[in-house]
């Protein structure tokens, strides 16, 4: 099943229903109005969305309509909570080698996150408003699961069947506010502006056998001013599966219907060409290329994003045809 929420004009708009192709959508009035109420109740609610999902597909819904996803808020487009993870454990490794700095032992088995603002999401193909280009602008590419209820003390096997639905995310980070804010050991804030994401949230079915193990098995496409600078493979180097991710929220409280949770920057590791470090796989953040690029050169190249700059984020199945729709922005001064 694949879920939207169109834009009307309220904070949390009108949820959609979209057909498999992403062709066509239909309102999913008088079954719920928000995707929050579908989640709160997901056993009563989500066979009767997943029955329109199946007249839709068929041809058969009588107000279907194109789907458009520039009509598109974020399919949440406020949670409760947003908790993103690192669990590609070779990002922090790229970027700790850059600085010369050793990726302590515990990263390995517990892992990284950090709580970013949730009260305002931005649609796929809503500009990215930032105050200065000063500020070192840069795309995340990620992939998000957005869960039911949770209970304290769940074990990752546990928090896996709480898994609701799967989107892509762009966790925007701004670099050069980054060093002072950790620098004061309370984490990133200012640095982490809104997130975006993916058109549509597919219940974990939609992947088929590419969802095995809390893993989306599947190369997640990154592209930065029309040139493809990243395929990377988002399921066999995650260190941490989401249910691990989930566990982790949850070790010492509820983890609530509606909470969105992160997988951080998807990251593939280095492959030896002729005594050369290379990454054929290329890269899902900028940061990333920078930290490659002093490993080999000794300082980075890459600038990070100016306004004006386009940002394309999607993922496609086995059959080539997108999945969740593509993340597609712009970067644009604030007013």
């Amino acid at each position: 099943m694949k879920l939207a929420t169109y834009k009307d004009g309220s904070r949390d708009g009108q949820l959609v229903v979209v057909s498999r192709d992403l062709s066509t959508a239909h309102y999913a009035t008088g079954i719920a109005h928000k995707l929050q109420q579908a989640l709160d109740d997901w056993n009563f609610i989500s066979p009767q969305l997943h029955d329109l999902y199946v007249t839709l597909n068929q041809g058969k819904a009588r107000h279907a309509f194109p789907f458009d996803p520039a009509m598109c808020m974020a399919p949440l487009p406020r949670a409760y909570q947003w908790a993103d993870g690192s669990a590609y454990i070779n990002h922090v490794e790229l970027v700790r080698a850059a600085r010369s700095s050793e990726v302590p032992q515990s990263f390995y088995t517990d892992p990284l996150m950090y709580q970013g603002g949730s009260d305002d999401f931005i649609g796929p193909c809503d500009d990215v408003l930032v105050p200065s280009e000063d500020f070192g602008i840069d795309f995340e590419a990620e992939i998000a699961v957005v869960t039911g209820d949770v209970p304290m003390s769940a074990t990752p096997e546990q928090a896996l069947e709480g898994i609701r639905l799967l989107m892509l995310a762009n966790d925007v980070s701004l670099r050069n506010l980054i060093p002072a804010e950790l620098a004061k050991g309370f984490g990133f804030f200012q640095s982490k502006p809104a997130t975006a994401f993916s058109p549509v949230a597919i219940t974990p079915d939609e992947l088929g056998d590419a969802w095995q193990g809390g893993r989306v098995h599947l190369t997640l496409q990154s592209t930065w001013n029309g040139r493809k600078v990243g395929m990377c493979e988002a399921g066999p180097e995650m260190t941490f599966h989401f249910g691990q991710l989930i566990a982790h929220i949850a070790k010492t409280r509820n983890v609530r219907a509606g909470s969105i949770v992160g997988s951080g920057t998807v990251s593939n590791k280095s492959v030896e060409v002729e005594g050369r470090k290379e990454w054929p796989k290329g890269y899902s953040c900028i940061a990333e290329k920078r930290a490659i690029e002093t490993i080999l050169d000794g300082q980075p190249s890459t600038a990070f994003m100016k306004f004006g700059d386009t940002i394309r984020i999607e993922m496609k199945g086995k059959d080539g045809q997108s999945i969740f729709g593509a993340i597609d922005q712009k970067i644009a001064p604030s007013a």
